[in-house]
């Protein structure tokens, strides 16, 4: 498959590796409402954030929505979006690479962007996406004045669309709207409900196997009539007798219409399936999320670049359900944090300015508080909910790559199962000193005294007595491989062999980079 070239191209596609692990710190005085809703709003380099969340948040993230840098050459208030074109991709692929990581099997990532860089982001989401997994291009209509003063006066941004995999990706239809709706009628008070009518005609090539459905209709009114001039009936005599014998067929008000075939809302689709055209009237526009940021906060300066709340509202019908978990790593104003609050949904968001503390977190706490812009009386929102703020805090590995003292079990305990089995580890499937086992296989920790008072030394050293501990912990009759993880062995090679263990000294053993 092609691939783009730019400068720095080779560092920049493994840049990812090289970010070391970094522990989040709470602030507890920024959080808001219930604090155990799973909701974090994460302040920091979003690379580095994103490497930190990599161990808990592997493949459960089914929406990931971005909205980066456009790299337009203007400058904004809360960007430099001055960003010479390779430094535009040295940014965006390795935080593309990350974010495929986190979605879900039936996951998806939506971007928005104009015409800048959009063409060039769809040949990197190509290579690490796969092209197979690209779903579609989507307009949006941000704006609907025209630009008189412009050669040609440009309407709309780009949304691209990719899953994690085609063959398990699930979408959502779209809620009927309110002219949808409109074309549902019964003016002949149906039992069956509300219907529309299609023609039951319909275009008729020239072949001998068509002309039996050439025939005349005897109407209501007692006249005949034939298909209109190049069409035939969608339907043979019969067919069309039984249809009209179940009050099928529609011919007007005065009975003397040509016939047309009644669909009734009970029997289609429950929504409609999304396209790629999303007008300002289905989906908001610029005008509207900046009406949404003057009427949150009047004093404040309105963002350059905000979404509508309606835009990232219609991305999570289609592509989550309510207690998904969204993610968003270019949070910006906030938007897509409090939609999805407010629609349900579980969020990280991450902004790397200090507008994260001045802007999202009251913004997020307008919400927790029950706040009625945007869309909150479309979804009923009356408040409730809540958020963690975060901060990034120092390495889990010093610059010597050893593990810092200070860090805790369960955050070591965590990097250890991503780096073995490339998943995030489930804290609740733990037993003691083990994190977790199946048929096969078992991952064992001894660390920063999980054995307590078992031990006086804390148990971090592999012996027969913390074997046996070990082997406690285990699920009963296991027999697989046992990994552990320890500061020293001093049992033999030959006693590892035939216990069937595979011990890995810490901190040497532990991979800070993945």
């Amino acid at each position: 498959m092609p691939t783009l070239q730019w400068l720095t191209r080779d560092e920049d596609v493994t840049a990812a590796d090289a970010v070391t692990y970094k522990l989040l710190e709470e602030v507890p005085e920024l959080g808001a409402g219930d604090p155990d809703t799973g909701n974090m709003l994460i302040q920091g380099d979003n690379l580095e954030a994103l490497k930190a969340l990599l161990p808990f948040y592997a493949g459960r993230v089914r929406c990931v929505f971005i909205d980066p840098p456009y790299n337009t050459r203007s400058a904004f208030e809360h960007y430099d979006d001055n960003l010479e074109h390779s430094k535009w991709l040295a940014l965006m692929y390795p935080r593309l690479a990350l974010l495929r990581d986190f979605l879900s099997t039936n996951g998806s990532i939506w971007i928005t962007l104009d015409d800048h860089e959009v063409h060039y982001a769809k040949v990197i989401l190509d290579e690490i996406f796969g092209r197979k997994n690209f779903v579609a291009s989507i307009a949006w209509q941000k704006v609907f004045a025209k630009k008189n003063k412009a050669m040609i006066s440009g309407s709309h941004d780009h949304m691209l669309v990719y899953c994690r995999d085609v063959s398990k990706w699930e979408r959502n239809l779209l809620p009927r709207n309110d002219d949808q709706m409109a074309a549902f009628g019964n003016k002949d008070n149906d039992e069956r409900g509300p219907w529309q009518s299609v023609a039951y005609s319909v275009q008729s090539e020239d072949s001998e196997r068509r002309l039996a459905y050439r025939y005349n209709i005897k109407l209501p009114s007692g006249r005949e009539v034939g298909p209109p001039a190049g069409r035939h009936w969608n339907g043979l005599p019969d067919r069309t007798e039984a249809l009209r014998a179940d009050n099928r067929l529609w011919f007007g008000q005065d009975g003397d219409r040509l016939p047309r075939l009644k669909v009734f809302l009970s029997e289609v689709q429950t929504g409609v399936v999304p396209d790629t055209w999303w007008d300002h009237k289905s989906s908001g526009s610029n005008q509207d999320s900046k009406k949404e940021q003057v009427a949150l906060f009047p004093e404040e300066e309105p963002f350059g670049t905000p979404k509508p709340e309606e835009l990232i509202r219609r991305v999570m019908s289609i592509a989550s359900n309510p207690q998904d978990l969204i993610m968003d790593s270019f949070l910006g104003s906030g938007t897509t944090a409090a939609v999805a609050q407010k629609m349900g949904r579980q969020y990280i968001g991450i902004e790397y300015g200090e507008h994260a503390r001045t802007y999202c977190q009251p913004r997020l706490r307008k919400v927790t508080e029950g706040e009625q812009g945007g869309i909150s009386k479309t979804v009923e929102w009356r408040g409730g909910s809540g958020f963690r703020f975060y901060r990034l805090g120092p390495s889990v590995f010093d610059d010597q790559g050893q593990i810092r003292e200070d860090i805790e079990f369960e955050t070591l305990a965590a990097h250890i199962w991503f780096s073995e089995l490339e998943a995030p580890w489930n804290a609740g499937a733990r037993n003691g000193t083990v994190l977790g086992a199946n048929d096969k296989t078992a991952l064992a920790l001894l660390y920063n005294g999980v054995l307590r008072d078992r031990s006086v030394n804390g148990g971090n050293v592999l012996t027969r007595s913390t074997l046996r501990i070990i082997r406690e912990d285990l699920p009963a009759g296991f027999d697989g491989t046992l990994t552990v993880y320890g500061e020293r062995c001093i049992l033999s090679d030959a006693t590892l062999e035939r216990e069937n263990i595979i011990f890995k000294q810490t901190p040497y053993d532990v991979k800070a980079r993945a």
